[in-house]
């Protein structure tokens, strides 16, 4: 096996969960969203965060939906096209509260990140890729 990337992580978030996915996703964080018209149409059951031209993150509104715990969940890390600065300004200008700030090792090496909560409580990591 010969792996290149991560292309997707899929994520549950409560069926009235929508507008406040795209508040944190799309307007506060600054991500793309795909694929709205085909849930809205009842093609596909979920739409995408568009992090990077070949990653996104599935998020599939649900009534089913439970929130994650530590035990089964801890974080998706992803790189940033930014310095630390640049993302610790980012989140500030849109009100999202940095949970702590790391220098942790990930897949291309030791770079420093903030971690973050979305409202539904996934911690998403934001590594800089600038230093």
């Amino acid at each position: 096996m010969n792996g290149t990337a991560i292309d997707h992580v899929k994520l549950q978030i409560p069926a009235d969960g929508i507008e406040t996915a795209l508040a944190f996703y799309r307007d506060g964080l600054g991500f793309g969203i795909d694929g709205m018209g085909l849930y809205e149409s009842g093609e596909k059951p979920f739409f995408s965060v568009r992090l990077a031209s070949g990653a996104v993150i599935h998020l599939e509104p649900s009534d089913d939906f439970a929130a994650p715990s530590r035990t089964a969940y801890d974080h998706v890390a992803v790189r940033v096209d930014d310095t630390i600065e640049g993302i610790e300004s980012a989140l500030d200008d849109a009100g999202i509260e940095v949970d702590r700030r790391l220098d942790p090792l990930g897949a291309t090496g030791v770079a420093p990140a903030v971690y973050v909560t979305d409202p539904f409580g996934y911690r998403i990591e934001l590594k800089a890729e600038r230093g």
